[in-house]
């Protein structure tokens, strides 16, 4: 080929038209640029070949993103010096790091992007419940709301995280709706007591339970308590209890009582009756007495039985028989006992004016001397021509002073005696005796107490 000397004077111009070629050549498609990635690697992927002498750009590819790029002067590479690459992310996702990206001299783009996806603020715990979610509080995660047992949910059940980074609807929260329960015992129905109208009735005190938190404010009962003495009648009972909330629970029962009567029974004409407890229940006792002049036939009590039947018999008053054929005083005396009071007139003879007007006064009081039980029995003479007189029967002589002997009454002066009626002598008058004067006394006497009682019950009244 020649001498050295020549080769070596050719080699320096064949190199500067090599090198001209090169620069002329356009650049090669498979390998688009140059220069480090600004992503990433776990985020962007871009071309592995790098050429150090050319001023190219590596690809940009973001995850989660679109890229849109423009080159230079309309160039045909999108990787060229002075590219501009907009940056988008995709729904659920924002953008961190600067929107659009330049391709730099040196080889690097102006800014690493990455697009993560959104989240929104942690929800809160709501009170005695709790909320699952999804996808923890990321985009499109959806959390449902639940309740602990007696706490109702307010608010959405479920909220999903948007693109706004906002739940789609207001924290709930657990509030304490339902009421507390409580349990009566059942309808209790008793019988009244013997000779009562009343039964003492007793039941356990329902326990009211929260469904909550087990708490209760208050318990409040409408009626009458267990262990009190229940009338006849149905009787309301409820009881009321409260929660924290307010929420209140109700329960009512009734409890029934009967009284078990025989029937209502009537005083006997011209008598009282006097009855315990309501008069006609069972272990009810009515007692019966007569008016005064009148002696009480059949049962003097009878009781309201457990078969519902009266004991005894139907008592009357028949007209007291006072039997003046008897022996003694002393036996006729206790024909009156517990029945009657005796005024024992005595004169010397008929014709005493004490006598007289003292009888004449008693005439005129009788409407009193009946409302008072007293008989009046006059002794007129001086034996053997002694009268003894009780209303229209006369007793024999003898027994006429048997009574003046037995009394101590004077026999040859005008006297009165007072017998109550136990036989006891209670008062000796000598002269004449005003009739309210000797009402006002017996009025004081413990047995007349009663029968006044009785007489107003019966309206039994003098109007003189």
């Amino acid at each position: 080929m020649g001498s050295p000397a020549l080769r070596a004077a050719l080699l320096p111009p064949l190199l500067l038209l090599l090198l001209l070629l090169l620069l002329r050549l356009p650049p090669s498609r498979a390998f688009p640029g140059s220069g480090d990635s600004p992503l990433e690697d776990d985020e962007v992927g871009y071309s592995h070949a790098r050429y150090k002498d050319t001023p190219w750009c590596s690809p940009i590819k973001v995850k989660y993103g679109d890229v849109y790029c423009r080159a230079p002067q309309g160039g045909y590479y999108k990787t060229a010096l002075g590219t501009r690459c907009d940056i988008r992310c995709r729904k659920g996702y924002e953008l961190h790091g600067s929107s659009q990206l330049v391709c730099q001299s040196n080889k690097r783009w102006s800014d690493k992007v990455i697009c993560k996806q959104k989240r929104c603020p942690t929800l809160a715990m709501p009170a005695n419940g709790g909320f699952k979610c999804v996808d923890g509080a990321y985009f499109n995660s959806r959390c449902e709301y639940y309740c602990s047992p007696g706490y109702t949910l307010k608010g959405e059940r479920t909220v999903t995280c948007m693109d706004n980074k906002a739940w789609s609807g207001r924290p709930a929260s657990c509030v304490d709706m339902e009421p507390p329960r409580i349990k009566c015992p059942s309808v209790k129905e008793r019988i009244a007591e013997p000779n009562k109208l009343t039964v003492r009735v007793s039941w356990e005190t329902p326990e009211g339970r929260d469904t909550a938190d087990g708490i209760l404010t208050d318990v409040i009962l409408k009626g009458l308590p267990p262990g009190s003495n229940f009338p006849e009648g149905d009787h309301k009972i409820q009881y009321t209890v409260y929660d924290r909330a307010e929420n209140k629970g109700i329960c009512k029962f009734r409890v029934k009582v009967r009284v078990r009567r025989c029937g209502k029974l009537n005083a006997p004409e011209n008598g009282y009756m006097k009855c315990s407890s309501d008069g006609d229940n069972y272990g009810a006792t009515c007692e019966f007495s007569c008016i005064g002049g009148y002696e009480l036939q059949g049962s003097p009590a009878r009781v309201c039985q457990s078969n519902l039947a009266w004991s005894g018999t139907e008592p009357s008053c028949a007209a007291m028989n006072v039997n003046v054929g008897v022996r003694t005083a002393a036996a006729l005396l206790d024909q009156f006992y517990e029945k009657r009071r005796l005024l024992i007139v005595s004169t010397p003879t008929a014709r005493n004016l004490l006598y007289r007007l003292q009888l004449g006064m008693l005439q005129q009081a009788q409407c009193g001397l009946d409302l008072r039980h007293i008989t009046v029995v006059e002794l007129v003479g001086v034996f053997p021509t002694l009268v003894g007189r009780i209303g229209t029967k006369i007793m024999p002589p003898a027994l006429a002073l048997q009574l003046r002997l037995l009394l101590r009454i004077p026999l040859y002066s005008f006297s009165m005696v007072l017998v109550d009626k136990h036989g006891m002598d209670k008062e000796r008058y000598v002269s004449l005796v005003m009739p309210v004067a000797l009402f006002n006394l017996i009025d004081t006497f413990p047995l007349r107490k009663e029968e006044m009682v009785l007489q107003a019950q019966m309206g039994q009244t003098c109007n003189t």
